[in-house]
Formats: C-alpha cells, sequence, structure tokens
C-alpha cells in the first residue's frame, strides 16, 4: 500500500502508553496514524492534512472529550470513535448523543478494536469540499417540506439551502425512514437496515438518534412534523416525500 492510499486515524488521548500502544499496532495494520495530547496538537493535524477517522478519549485529563467531539463533528463528516475506561452505559449513550458514531471500552481487545475502526472506514463517506449551496440536479435526491436529503452526496439541505452536519448514523436512519414514508419501523428493524448502525447497537442508540435528528430538522423538536413516534412499535417519517 503507498503512502497515498493509507487512511489517516487521528488519535487524541493524553496517555502517553496508550497513545504508543496503539501507534504501533495500528500502523502495523497499514494506517497512518497522528497523535495528539490535546485540542491544540488536534486542531493542528486536523487543519494540516485531510483525517479519515478520528479516535478520542472521553476523559482527557485537562479536556473534555465530549465537548471536542462536538466540535469536531460541527465542522467535520468523519467518523469518530470515542474511547473511555469507564463501563457507565450513561457514558455511551452521550457520547453517541454528541457525537460519536462508534465508542469502546477500555482495556479493549486490538483485534476488536481495528476490525471496528475497518468497519467505520468501509461506511464512511467524504463529503466533497462544498463551494456553495447548490444542489446537483442530477443527484438523487428525497424531498420533505423544503428539506432535501441528497442521497448521491450524502448531504442534508435546510429550507434555506444551508447544509446540515450529519454522523454516519444519523443520514443512515434518516435516509432509512425518508425512503419509506408513513411506514412504522421497530428499532431493531431501523437497526438491521442503517448501514451507519452496525457495530454492538442497543435500542437506547436508535432512540439517541432520534433525538438528535429531531434536533436538527425538526422546528420543535418535541412536537415532531416529520419523526414521528408510534407508541408501543416505533417511528415513522410523516411524508409526503418526493424523489427528486
Amino acid at each position: 500500500m503507498t503512502e497515498q492510499q493509507k487512511k489517516t486515524l487521528l488519535l487524541v488521548d493524553d496517555d502517553q502508553d496508550i497513545r504508543q500502544l496503539l501507534c504501533d499496532a495500528l500502523s502495523q495494520k497499514g494506517y497512518k496514524v497522528l497523535e495528539a495530547e490535546d485540542s491544540t496538537q488536534m486542531w493542528s493535524h486536523l487543519e494540516a492534512e485531510p483525517v479519515d477517522l478520528i479516535l478520542m478519549d472521553l476523559y482527557l485529563r485537562e479536556e473534555d472529550g465530549l465537548s471536542l467531539a462536538r466540535e469536531v463533528r460541527e465542522r467535520f463528516v468523519m467518523p469518530i470513535m470515542m474511547l473511555t475506561g469507564k463501563g457507565d452505559e450513561t457514558d455511551r449513550i452521550l457520547g453517541l448523543e454528541l457525537a460519536a458514531d462508534d465508542y469502546m471500552m477500555k482495556p479493549f481487545n486490538l483485534r476488536e478494536l481495528t476490525a471496528r475502526i475497518h468497519a467505520l472506514l468501509r461506511r464512511s463517506y467524504h463529503a466533497p469540499v462544498v463551494t456553495s449551496n447548490t444542489i446537483n440536479q442530477d443527484h438523487d435526491c428525497l424531498r420533505f417540506g423544503s428539506w432535501t436529503l441528497d442521497l448521491t452526496a450524502r448531504l442534508l439541505h435546510d429550507p434555506n439551502g444551508k447544509l446540515v452536519t450529519l454522523t454516519l448514523g444519523e443520514f443512515s436512519l434518516l435516509e432509512v425512514l425518508a425512503r419509506h414514508p408513513d411506514r412504522i419501523f421497530s428499532r431493531e428493524q431501523l437497526i438491521e437496515q442503517s448501514r451507519g448502525l452496525e457495530t454492538e447497537v442497543f435500542d437506547r442508540t436508535v432512540d439517541v438518534l432520534i433525538l438528535r435528528l429531531r434536533r436538527k430538522i425538526e422546528s420543535n423538536p418535541k412536537t415532531p412534523e416529520f419523526i414521528k413516534t408510534q407508541r408501543g412499535l416505533g417511528y415513522f417519517f410523516q411524508g409526503p416525500v418526493r424523489m427528486n
């Protein structure tokens, strides 16, 4: 594999031993690994070169990993995997709610970690550098209300044409719902059909992603216009939805 073909991972962890371990292991798997022990180094790397995936410690000594992940998510679309040594499920839910695409507990099995990195990269996409808010008319799009979900570029445009950043899981879930307006999906069916939700998800993950999507596309998330709850059954997307 040439240097140009290598996927670039950015490891954000203030534990030097962990960074050394992961750098060695992931480099042996053919990845280019950049290291950052704090947000200053992280932003420096992100501004200097393209990064394909971020591995971020949830509990940095001087900074909040969740806040950093949320800041990254506002500007970039690469997958984010959160790493933490604490086992509280609430932490995992918070990580997913704020920005993460996957989550692993320390100590972790390196084979499982690399497999899940590979899975995230396989599902990931790179949104093109957008110089305008114009939607390519040749793209396959779903339109609901005044929103446009560009399936080809995997981008969401709000009623004013502005781009709205979605994580992999958010986009996949919205695509499944919008492709099948007025059909009720159980949480299990949404997990099964969403490409962004392949790794070790649980029912609560779907609820969190629905919450995140409502915050982004609904004028009032508490009384949603598009993503509706069918009590006891699951969720459905209220049409109409137009194709192109």
